[in-house]
Order: structure tokens, then C-alpha cells, then sequence
């Protein structure tokens, strides 16, 4: 039997060289939700927050270069890597949340949308090669992968180029502790249809929305600052409701798309999540393997939040180019491993993806 898998020939990731240290942030004024000033110091607060989220510094893109410059430059290293003729995407599809956003505007611009700027950027000629956006929080990227698998696996598409990029520095206000959480960066991969005699590559895949309770968790805000423009919006979270709802919920959708795909829980190598906490990431995974009443494989999740920060769409793609580059100390991939590929974030959206490398 010949199976139509959905490979990742290629990767690339557009990550910004500025370095913004947490000792960056020891001359913020910082204030909570109701505006009032909180009673600590920048220092003890930046040094509570490392240990909470484990992210020691992360990277902002320079003033000229926007989220659709960071997808761009992620996409040419992809597709250098996957050897193809972008003239032969069918799709090209572009996860974001803000847009392009000027320094110094905070004004989204999504018109013409990010992957069409990306297409013409490539200089692509081709018609046929549909370029579009999808808004889906942070696991925006995952979710652009499913639809790629089904345009692969319903023959409508057989090369797509899947970016996730986010130019989150532009949305944040300097005096919420969580503004620390957020970075810039992009991550590109090539999902090819290719032939095989086993199932290889997108084997299985679960995503749910929760928009009850949780629409709102993560949405534009005021400054938390009391004599800010009210006018001026910057992006906001319940950090203990969401970490409560990911350590719900995520571990359950993770199970049920590897159980959907067949695979035993024995055989899973890698998990990527969604770089968003640290200690969040590791409860999660926790609670995953509670779930099947077995031990935590060592090493099993690589992490890149320490020196990266959350970069939303852009998190998973980019800590996949870097273990499938040797790039993470200790961390590597072999042919036929199984890996997960596993985000939650606004909206309420969960997603995940079992994928034999």
C-alpha cells in the first residue's frame, strides 16, 4: 500500500540579533492591572520573574524590520534547505496575530496580508501559489501545518511553505511584568507531499477551541500605567488563569491526538511545546505522562525559552530548526523518531501534531 505522506523537507527561522537581557528591564516602573505601582523593586521583580518563566533574555527585531522581514528571511533558509523552486508552492501560509506594525505606531497592518508580502518579497510569479494568513494565536504555526497536511493528503496541494512570525516587541507595554514574557522571531518549514510504503511524517493531529470562559484571556489592553492614553493598545493575559487552563487541558489534547494516530506513548522521542513558561511546559509535560502512568524520558523536551523568550507562532518551528540542526546541546533527531508537536494560546486554541521524523 502507498501512503501520500506530509514530510517537512525543509526549515528556517528568522530570528532577530538584538539581545534584550532581563537587566534591560531594571529601570521599568511597574504597575498591576488596576494601575497601582507595585510595591518591589524593578530587580526583585525582574529576578522573580526569571524564576517563574525561566527566560533570562529574549530578542526584539531592529527599528526598519517587521514580522513579515523576519518571515521572509526564515522562508528563503527553508526553502534553500528543502532544494526546491519556490515557483512550485501551491500554498503559502503565513500564522500571525498583529500584522506589520511600524516602531512606534502600535497600528496593525494586515492589508495586503503577510504571506502575499512574503510571496512578493520571494519575487514568485506563479498565480496558482495561494498566499494567505491565519490568526490563531500561538499555535497558529501548528495549526497552518494541519491545514497543509490536508491540502497534501486531499491532493489538492503537494509542496506548501508553513510560516509562524510575530514582531511581538511592537505590542507591549513597558510597566506589565508579563511584557517580559514576549519576543520577535519566525520559523519556515516546507511540507512536501511524498510517496512512501509507510506512514511518515503528519500522522495525526487535535485541535480544540475554548471561547466560553477563556475568549479573553489573552487580548489588547490599556498600559496597566494609570496616566497612559487609554487609546493605546497593548497585548494583555491572565497569566494564572491560562496556566490553569494549559495544565487542564493541553495534557488531554496531546493524548488524544497521539492515541488517534496509533502510537504508543513509549515511542514518542521529542515533544515541542509551545515555549511560553518554562515551569508551565514542564507541568504540562508532567501531567502528559500522568496520564499514562509512566516516567518521563529524559531530555524529552528541548527548550529554547531561556535565551529566546516567546515569540508565539514563531516558538515551535524555530526550537524544530534548531534540535533538527544540532543546535541545542544534547538534543538531537534520528530518522523514525516520533515527536510531538504540541501549543496553546489565544482564542482559547490547543493544538497538537504526531509526526514521524
Amino acid at each position: 500500500m502507498k501512503y501520500i505522506n506530509s514530510i517537512i523537507t525543509g526549515t528556517g527561522v528568522g530570528t532577530p540579533i538584538n539581545v534584550k537581557t532581563n537587566a534591560d528591564f531594571h529601570n521599568n516602573s511597574f504597575f498591576d492591572k488596576n494601575g497601582i505601582a507595585i510595591d518591589d523593586n524593578p530587580q526583585n521583580i525582574v529576578s522573580k520573574f526569571e524564576e517563574i518563566t525561566g527566560i533570562a533574555e529574549r530578542r526584539y527585531a531592529n527599528q526598519n524590520m517587521m514580522a513579515s522581514d523576519l518571515a521572509v528571511t526564515a522562508s528563503i533558509q527553508a526553502i534553500e534547505n528543502a532544494k526546491i523552486d519556490p515557483e512550485t508552492l501551491d500554498y503559502i501560509i503565513v500564522a500571525q496575530n498583529f500584522g506589520d506594525i511600524i516602531k512606534n505606531t502600535i497600528q496593525t497592518d494586515m492589508v495586503p496580508a503577510l504571506a502575499s508580502r512574503v510571496k512578493h518579497k520571494l519575487g514568485i510569479k506563479n498565480p496558482e501559489c495561494v498566499a494567505y494568513d491565519i490568526i490563531f494565536g500561538c499555535p497558529g504555526w501548528i495549526q497552518a501545518m494541519i491545514q497543509a497536511d490536508m491540502y497534501i493528503k486531499s491532493g489538492m496541494a503537494k509542496k506548501c511553505l508553513v510560516i509562524g512570525a510575530e514582531a511581538l516587541s511592537r505590542v507591549l507595554d513597558p510597566h506589565d511584568r508579563d511584557s517580559m514574557i514576549f519576543a520577535d522571531g519566525a520559523g519556515a518549514t516546507i511540507l512536501e507531499a511524498i510517496e512512501g510504503d509507510e506512514r511518515k511524517g503528519i500522522i495525526g493531529h487535535k485541535a480544540v477551541s475554548h471561547t466560553l470562559d477563556e475568549a479573553y484571556y489573552i487580548r489588547l489592553g490599556s498600559s496597566n500605567y494609570p496616566d497612559s492614553d487609554e487609546r493605546v493598545r497593548y497585548i494583555k493575559m491572565d497569566g494564572r488563569k491560562i496556566y490553569e487552563f494549559a495544565l487542564t487541558n493541553v495534557p488531554k489534547a496531546m493524548k488524544e491526538c497521539l492515541d488517534n494516530s496509533g502510537v504508543d506513548i513509549k515511542d514518542v522521542k521529542k515533544i515541542f511545546i509551545h515555549q511560553a513558561n518554562e515551569k508551565m511546559d514542564e507541568a504540562i509535560l508532567k501531567r502528559f505522562y500522568k496520564l499514562y502512568k509512566t516516567e518521563i524520558p529524559e531530555g524529552i523536551m528541548p527548550m529554547s525559552i531561556q535565551t529566546l523568550g516567546n515569540s508565539s507562532v514563531a516558538t515551535v518551528p524555530t526550537l524544530f530548526d534548531l534540535v533538527k540542526n544540532n543546535k541545542l546541546e544534547n538534543q538531537s533527531l534520528t530518522k523514525g523518531d516520533v515527536i510531538i508537536f504540541a501549543s496553546v494560546g489565544a482564542g482559547m486554541h490547543i493544538n497538537a501534531i504526531v509526526y514521524r521524523y
